[in-house]
């Protein structure tokens, strides 16, 4: 197996543009590569133009092109799922699968039926068992709402640019459901003929019809039997990676809701026992990593990952790995074929394709890659045939023995049918059809604490109205006016240097009982510096965060001026506002934003309020946190939203205190984020709080192509300065060879952007014309060497991927002992000659559209090599075309494919339950208040 990528990067074969070399089947090696393709010579290009690209006319990039290959549109609504990298580490695309099986449903209604188990170890011939089970006597409700879209997964693993899935031909549904999960059986023994095979045919049948609507699904779960033993204590659930369980806890606890429970099957609680698996042999290990490695070289498996397998597995990894052998799927980098091949050489005879250890590592395996491909969740049936496309015999025993065990979760989700009326609350016999979701626990407890802390973000906040202005009055003097210098906005909070704490409390501040007194300006405030603003979106903006605690704002680049007006009037009222990006490059913008709108008062540095994400979380930049370890905030701008993942917006969402502002900014058009989830694509769907839409549009012909492109349209534009110019090419060679000319010479020396201000983009890493082939074409004529560093000289530019989803471009500045020395945007940066030698360094003069959202140069080359055309979208497009500010070049290779592309596939959807559980929230509140009257 393969051991020359870091945990999180995503496998050569899963990288490689479609239709390429570097494209590969699930059964071919995972460790082989494709050919690098180097720079070819002036005049290598058959055919190649020897003038200046720069120097012809701008046009549509498709025009006057011939038909190409139809491609642009998916074949099959698949998933792929058979990568075997965290999410982001590369930003990776996946490529459109073709060949994923559409799971059939079984139409008609089965009576209840009793629970059917797994068999162990064993196929069973007989009929397939349920999917989701009925329930037991003592699980505790919860909160099950899921929502997504149809995802039927394939394993191919073909990937092309990474991060977002393959597009659904279902769209999204929205739905309220009925707020508990479907419950787990008992497992049984399974047989392959009799009655337990009629129970499990009956069951199977039973799940299928309230799948397709043709059944209750209050019915099918109320019916179900109940066992009749003593239930075994649900297990302790795990706190997510990085989530903040307390805080959902402690919500959960006075709401009184659940998470979905799951069952933990025990010795003695009336089930019978399956039986037992192929013996297992006993091989005697060590403590340690020297154990791992002892283990890893009984079976045949590189000793190089016997850390990764220590950090996955725990210090008990070797007695793991000895007694089940597909717990290596654990193991970032590994893949179902590589520990199929170690299980056989430990367990020889006795492994199979019918273990049930085998088809349980792969049940987490699917959603892990599933998670990759940016699904926080899938439905049954699209895990059913991803399981059957691995041999295992019977995918819905698997299932079941999963969700039994609690290794996944059960969600229902009520699915939306065009023009059918939603049934009233109280009509119970008109419920509405559902699908059953599966997912893992972390990204569950992540996705419901984001809808529950901005719940919370929304209920707690008290927005300032004629109530407070009347209780400023009645403080007023005796003539009944306040006092003037009281009343001009800002004129009693002070603010320090960087936090923008009031320095002089007054009767409009509150105590949050840790001795900050948070200031509390009165609507007449926030009224005078909406009138201030800039620009009337900016005010739109701050008089919607005037009254509400979540404000949603949507615009692309030159829309980003109106959160930093919102933050530098908050701060001018003494509140502690800050705005966060995804990168350093897009900090460095805000920055500038913020210095333009601060008024001239000669206090510190007003773009010190501007930070990233990561280094707020961490502490590096920003406030820090306050004694009970939450955010010292006020007042919390997000842009570039559409990159937060589930995970890391659970963390920074828990960080915020009660009546904390948090405004969430955006252009709805870019890529998602690289991790699962779409959290501002769901937020918005859910119309879950304020909305504020710019109308600021982006100047300049750029701004025009990409504003088309958002509502679908390739539009040619007129760039008199040459700030869109199209390169066309004949195949994969003549597009490395004209992208060097336009970065290396045409570019310098028509526009005067230098080569180091230029980023080429492109669809995937792998094939012919990826970030690899590009790469090592622009390393030899921008900064030849020998790579004496890892294969890095000084000057190189790199892509430093210090966390999955998280990309640092920069310099290499030389290396000693402690690592590779970087410049990242003016900060210096170590990174230790491990991860170097693992591949979290690539170089960097090419990258992906994702590891290139949120960021800008003065100058972008997108490269389209025919190969690409699979991977395309409009929202690659609109991504990859505006991240340049003041030049364009397309090096179109894909013909007809790239206007289609923009027409015809939006995004490549993903399978989520966010805006079911932000409506669902929605509902609750509004009953709430009814209540309350």
């Amino acid at each position: 197996m393969s051991t020359d990528r870091p945990a999180g990067e995503t496998a050569p074969e899963q990288e490689a543009a479609p239709g390429t070399t570097d494209a590969r089947s699930p059964g071919e090696d995972a460790g082989a590569q494709g050919a690098d393709v180097v720079a070819p010579d002036a005049d290598a290009a058959a055919g190649a133009d020897s003038g200046d690209p720069v120097a012809g006319t701008a046009g549509a990039p498709a025009a006057e092109q011939g038909a190409g290959p139809e491609a642009g549109t998916e074949t099959a609504a698949g998933v792929s799922v058979d990568g075997d990298g965290a999410p982001g580490a590369d930003g990776d695309e996946p490529a459109p699968d073709s060949s994923a099986p559409q799971a059939a449903e079984t139409s008609g209604a089965a009576p209840p039926a009793e629970s059917s188990g797994p068999a162990a170890g064993g196929a069973s011939s007989g009929p397939a068992t349920a999917t989701a089970a009925a329930p037991t006597a003592d699980q505790a409700s919860g909160s099950a709402a899921g929502t997504g879209t149809t995802a039927d997964v394939s394993d191919d693993g073909a990937r092309a640019d990474g991060g977002e899935p393959a597009p659904n031909t279902t769209a999204p549904h929205s739905a309220e459901t009925s707020g508990t999960p479907p419950r787990t059986a008992t497992p049984a023994p399974s047989g392959n003929s009799g009655p337990a095979a009629a129970t499990a045919a009956a069951l199977a049948a039973a799940v299928r019809a309230v799948e397709s609507g043709e059944r209750s699904a209050a019915s099918f779960f109320a019916e179900a039997p109940h066992r009749t033993a003593p239930a075994a204590p649900a297990a302790k659930q795990p706190a997510p990676v990085g989530g903040p369980a307390p805080e959902v806890a402690r919500q959960r606890a006075a709401s009184g809701s659940a998470a979905p429970s799951r069952p933990a099957a025990a010795p003695g609680d009336g089930a019978p026992a399956a039986p037992a698996s192929a013996p297992r042999p006993v091989v005697a290990t060590v403590p340690g990593v020297d154990g791992v490695r002892q283990i890893l070289a009984a079976g045949g498996a590189p000793e190089a990952l016997a850390e990764k397998a220590a950090e996955a597995l725990g210090e008990r990894a070797a007695e793991a790995l000895a007694a089940d052998p597909w717990q290596l799927l654990g193991v970032p980098g590994v893949r179902p074929e590589q520990a199929d091949g170690f299980a056989r050489a430990l367990l020889g005879a006795a492994c199979g394709p019918a273990d049930e250890r085998r088809a349980q590592a792969l049940v987490g395996w699917l959603l892990e890659q599933a998670a990759v491909a940016g699904h926080s969740a899938l439905e049954a049936s699209a895990l059913r045939a991803a399981l059957a496309q691995r041999a295992v015999p019977d995918p819905d025993d698997a299932l079941q023995t999963a969700i039994a065990d609690g290794a996944v979760l059960v969600f229902q989700d009520a699915i939306d049918t065009p023009g059918r009326a939603r049934p009233a609350a109280d009509d119970e016999e008109a419920e509405q059809p559902v699908r059953i979701l599966l997912g893992l626990d972390r990204f569950a407890m992540a996705e419901e604490s984001v809808a529950d802390g901005l719940a919370r973000l929304l209920n707690t906040f008290e927005a300032a109205g004629a109530e407070r202005d009347a209780a400023d009055a009645a403080g007023a003097g005796d003539d009944g006016t306040a006092d003037e210098t009281a009343a001009e906005p800002g004129a009693t909070d002070g603010a320090d240097d960087v936090s923008g704490a009031p320095a002089a409390p007054d009767a409009r501040q509150e105590d949050d009982g840790a001795g900050y007194r948070r200031p509390r300006p009165s609507a007449a405030d926030w009224a005078a510096a909406a009138a201030a603003a800039p620009s009337p979106s900016a005010a739109e903006l701050i008089r919607a965060a005037a009254g509400s605690g979540l404000v949603a704002h949507t615009g692309a680049e030159a829309a980003r001026a109106e959160p930093a007006a919102l933050i530098a009037a908050a701060r001018a009222l003494g509140l502690r506002a800050f705005g966060a990006t995804h990168s350093e490059n897009g900090r460095r913008r805000l920055a500038a934003h913020l210095t333009e709108a601060a008024p001239d008062t000669g206090a510190a540095d007003p773009g010190a309020a501007a930070v990233t994400v990561a280094d707020l979380l961490s502490g590096q930049q920003g406030p820090g946190r306050d004694t009970d370890g939450a955010l010292a905030l006020d007042l919390l701008v997000v842009l570039d939203a559409p990159q937060l993942d589930l995970e890391t917006a659970a963390l920074l969402i828990e960080s915020l205190t009660d009546g904390t502002r948090l405004v969430l900014s955006g252009d709805p058009g870019v890529l998602w984020s690289a991790g699962p989830g779409r959290l501002f694509a769901d937020l918005l769907a859910a119309r879950f709080c304020p909305q504020v839409a710019s109308r600021t549009p982006d100047s300049g012909p750029i701004g025009e192509l990409v504003s088309g492109i958002g509502i679908g349209e390739l539009n040619q534009v007129e760039a008199p300065g040459k700030e869109v110019v199209i390169v066309p090419v004949r195949d994969a060679g003549e597009a490395v060879h004209r992208t060097v000319q336009l970065v290396a010479d045409s570019v310098p020396r028509a526009l005067g952007v230098p080569a180091e201000q230029t980023r080429v983009i492109t669809v995937g890493h792998g094939g012919a014309a990826g970030t690899r082939a590009l790469n090592t074409a622009l390393k030899e004529r921008l900064n030849p060497g020998p790579g004496r560093f890892g294969g890095f000289d000084p000057g190189d530019h790199v892509a430093y991927t210090p966390a999955p989803g998280r990309t640092l471009p920069g310099k290499v500045t030389g290396a000693d002992a402690a690592g590779l020395r970087l410049d990242c945007d003016g900060g210096t940066v170590v990174v230790p000659r491990e991860q170097v030698g693992a591949g979290a360094v690539r170089h960097g003069w090419a990258l992906t559209a994702h590891q290139a959202a949120g960021m800008r140069w003065p100058a972008a080359v997108v490269v389209l090599p025919g190969d690409a055309a699979g991977g395309l979208t409009r929202a690659w497009v609109y991504t990859a075309f505006s991240r340049g500010e003041r030049h364009l070049s397309v090096v179109q290779g894909v013909d007809q494919a790239l206007p289609r592309a923009v027409a015809e596939v939006p995004v490549k959807e993903r399978t989520t339950r966010l805006r079911t559980l932000l409506q669902t929230q929605s509902v609750q509140a509004a009953a709430d208040a009814a209540a309350a009257g």
